[in-house]
Formats: C-alpha cells, sequence, structure tokens
C-alpha cells in the first residue's frame, strides 16, 4: 500500500481508533519521528514500545494534539488531526508522562475540576469522581491534599483524572511510571 493511503476503517467497516501515515518531526537538525505510518483498529489496546528517545513520547503529543507534526497525516477518532484538532481532544484522554495533578488540592478536588472541565453536571461528576476514586484505591486519601500523597498514589490519580470524561480513545504514555506491581496489574 502506498505510504501516502491509509485506511480508516478495516476490512470489516469498523472505524480505526488512530490512522497515520508518514508521520515526521524533527527539532533542528534532530529527526525524532521518520515516517512513522499506524493504524490501530477501534476497541483495542496498542502499546508503543521502543528505547528511550525513539520518539514514543512525540508521536503521543502529536496524536493527542499538543503538538503539530512536520508531515504527515493522521486521524484520531474519524477527525483529521489538523483540519479538527478540537474534535480530537473531544474524543480523547491523555496521561501524560509527567503527572498533570494539582498538589495544592484534595484528590476528590483534583478529580471535580476534570469533571467540570468536561461539563459533566455536579452530580454526575461526584457520581464519577466516587466511583473512579473507589476503582483507583484512592477513597481513604481523597479529602487529603494530592501533594501529600505517595508517587503511586499521585499516578493513579493522574490516570483516574484521564477516565473522567469517558473518552473513547485514551493515550497512556509511561502509565506505569512510580506503580508498584500491584498497582500495575490492577
Amino acid at each position: 500500500m502506498p505510504s501516502s493511503v491509509m485506511p480508516t476503517s478495516s476490512r470489516d467497516g469498523s472505524p480505526a481508533a488512530v490512522s497515520a501515515t508518514g508521520l515526521r518531526k524533527s527539532y533542528g537538525d534532530k529527526t525524532v519521528l521518520d515516517g512513522i505510518d499506524l493504524r490501530i483498529p477501534a476497541r483495542s489496546v496498542f502499546a508503543l514500545l521502543g528505547p528511550n528517545g525513539a520518539g514514543k513520547t512525540t508521536a503521543v503529543k502529536i496524536l493527542s494534539t499538543l503538538i503539530s507534526a512536520d508531515a504527515g497525516q493522521a486521524e484520531v477518532g474519524g477527525h483529521d488531526l489538523t483540519a479538527e484538532a478540537q474534535a480530537v481532544r473531544a474524543a480523547i484522554g491523555v496521561t501524560g508522562q509527567f503527572s498533570a495533578v494539582d498538589g495544592l488540592i484534595t484528590g476528590e478536588e483534583n478529580m471535580l475540576l476534570m469533571a467540570d472541565l468536561h461539563h459533566l453536571p455536579r452530580s454526575e461528576g461526584r457520581r464519577v469522581t466516587a466511583e473512579l476514586l473507589e476503582r483507583f484505591g484512592l477513597v481513604e486519601a481523597a479529602k487529603k491534599p494530592a501533594s501529600t500523597y505517595s508517587g503511586g498514589m499521585k499516578r493513579r490519580l493522574d490516570i483516574a483524572m484521564t477516565l473522567v470524561g469517558s473518552p473513547r480513545i485514551i493515550f497512556l504514555d509511561e502509565p506505569t511510571t512510580g506503580l508498584d506491581p500491584r498497582s500495575r496489574h490492577t
């Protein structure tokens, strides 16, 4: 298949969650992505593996609209990355390599803030917050400032915050960093 054409649906007609062709990114004279092609089916789990400096985080940043590619095309959730960036952002959740947790407020307040950012009604935000705090084992710490959390607790809170808006597509960059073996498994 020519690299300029990437199917946005599978043979059975289901849409791809992510499709990209020829993604390139350079910083000065250092090329970090050199013609990446991807097709990730909807309702699948996909892991992008490689050594440090291979461009994994750069690929996630491009696909989540945080930075732009120098060349190539991509669709995320059926939306063109450049022409429909806002629609892409509405369809995704992102847990970055570094925590987005605000240490000055409680874990519960971090979650409720995310619910507000997703324009959830207050009662729905509280319900989702309670459910996710329970799922991630953070109920006992929910009313404490996030700055008092261990690294693993902050990471679990960060991932829970990503799930607040029920995104269709989730990007997890180094999702298990700081987690103990039990938390990684969970």
